[in-house]
């Protein structure tokens, strides 16, 4: 049965991408899944493959590529799941694209990003695997997860069945992610996080987890990196902070606080696989983005940069980093759709005013609310042309293309259907 469906998957992941219709990354698994339940047990009891979970709201895919590409310049084979097929389905497709029709699967790595509400599911079908890396919970979603407690609340319950074949990786500076590291019995657990001097002692109106969730208390904090990220203490219980955390990647291929996480994040994975670290830092100056993370693409002659935002979080650092490149030209772009969330109600909590040079940059707006985001930029006293606002994405984007300098980089800052459409736009092709 097995080899039918591998051989079925393969030939619509193929056509798929003949036809330009996508990477077919999920229909094949899904449509294994429907027929063999196992069909992911099936696979990885055949295979000595090492699989390498990330999980987290923000940062998967980038954390992810980071991985690979080390692992891959220092001679190991390596798949991930291709294009943000982060649900079951999109593991079950990786799985059929990289195993031979006997269903065995002939690499060294599996590198899987897991959607936020998929890790207890995916932890049911693989068991004990070799990495988890877990980077942050922000609000996200908020319609279809609910807030990040209750996310926090079943990656614990679903932590605490590991046992010692599995490495914990967890994001120190995130109270609620450190805390999982508070249960699990017998497993090796290990810190990242960043260290910057001089930050704000004040939380952010966006942060999302500032009580303790060993004892309810309100968490104190010496340094705040952004949202509620830090180092952080609770007076009352006295949890704090890991102190044996790794800090220092020794590159940093990518611009923003938060891409050093996620190059922690990888670094330090690499260590616990036993790669040393001058190949890590050959591999990293070699890294490229992947699709939407601080992509650059050369389209007309024009330099164009996608940075994906779709929470406050990842809003306010993707504009805090374009402001520090002292971007001159933006378009933004808001969707609800169902990958983006159909709630927007987020963008208020957007720190808007807080950024003095926004009114200095020539800012186009379009998606699917493009409405309530030229209102909500009225509230900051920043009015955009008519012109400058676009119903139809298509128009927009090369309206804006034209106007920009060729000395100068078009930044966009998209959710994410609205990414996957834009970048389609630019490039002809779909990734989906």
């Amino acid at each position: 049965m097995n080899i039918f469906l591998i051989l079925l998957g393969k030939t619509l992941s193929k056509a798929s991408n003949l036809l330009n219709f996508g990477s077919g990354s999920t229909w094949p698994g899904h449509i294994a899944l429907s027929i063999n339940r196992n069909f992911i047990k099936d696979i990885l009891k055949k295979s000595k493959v090492k699989i390498i979970l990330i999980a987290g709201t923000n940062g998967k895919t980038t954390t992810g590529k980071l991985i690979q590409t080390i692992l891959e310049k220092n001679g190991k084979k390596v798949f991930q799941n291709a294009a943000g097929a982060n649900l079951l389905n999109g593991i079950a497709s990786s799985l059929i694209l990289n195993s031979n029709l006997n269903g065995k699967i002939n690499k060294d790595f599996a590198i899987f990003e897991i959607d936020e509400n998929a890790l207890p599911l995916i932890l049911n079908e693989i068991g004990n695997p070799d990495f988890i890396v877990i980077l942050n919970l922000f609000r996200d979603q908020l319609d279809r997860y609910g807030e990040v407690n209750t996310i926090a609340k079943k990656w614990s319950e679903s932590l605490r069945k590991l046992n010692s074949k599995t490495t914990l990786l967890l994001n120190a500076d995130d109270p609620q992610i450190a805390y999982l590291g508070l249960h699990p019995k017998g497993v090796d657990i290990k810190y990242f996080g960043i260290n910057l001097a001089n930050r704000t002692n004040g939380i952010q109106h966006a942060s999302d987890s500032t009580y303790c969730l060993n004892c309810g208390n309100k968490l104190t904090y010496s340094q705040v990196y952004f949202s509620h990220l830090g180092d952080w203490i609770c007076s009352s219980c006295k949890l704090k902070h890991p102190k044996n955390t790794f800090t220092l990647s020794p590159i940093y291929p990518l611009s923003g606080d938060y891409n050093k996480y996620n190059a922690n994040a990888a670094v330090l994975t690499a260590l616990q696989i036993g790669i040393d670290k001058k190949n890590i830092t050959s591999a990293l100056l070699e890294f490229k983005p992947a699709f939407g993370r601080q992509e650059i693409l050369n389209v007309y002659g024009k330099k164009v940069q996608i940075f994906l935002s779709k929470n406050p979080t990842s809003f306010n650092e993707s504009l805090k980093t374009i402001v520090d490149l002292n971007g001159k030209n933006l378009l933004i772009i808001l969707n609800n759709r169902i990958p983006d969330g159909q709630d927007v109600s987020w963008i208020w909590d957007i720190d808007f005013e807080h950024i003095a040079h926004l009114k200095k940059m020539k800012l186009y707006l379009a998606g699917d609310r493009v409405y309530d985001l030229a209102l909500r930029l009225k509230y900051r006293e920043v009015l955009i042309p008519e012109k400058q606002i676009g119903e139809k994405l298509k128009d927009i984007v090369f309206d804006v293309l034209i106007s920009t300098p060729k000395n100068e980089v078009l930044y966009i800052l998209p959710t994410y259907s609205a990414m996957l459409e834009v970048r389609k736009i630019l490039t002809g092709r779909s990734i989906l």
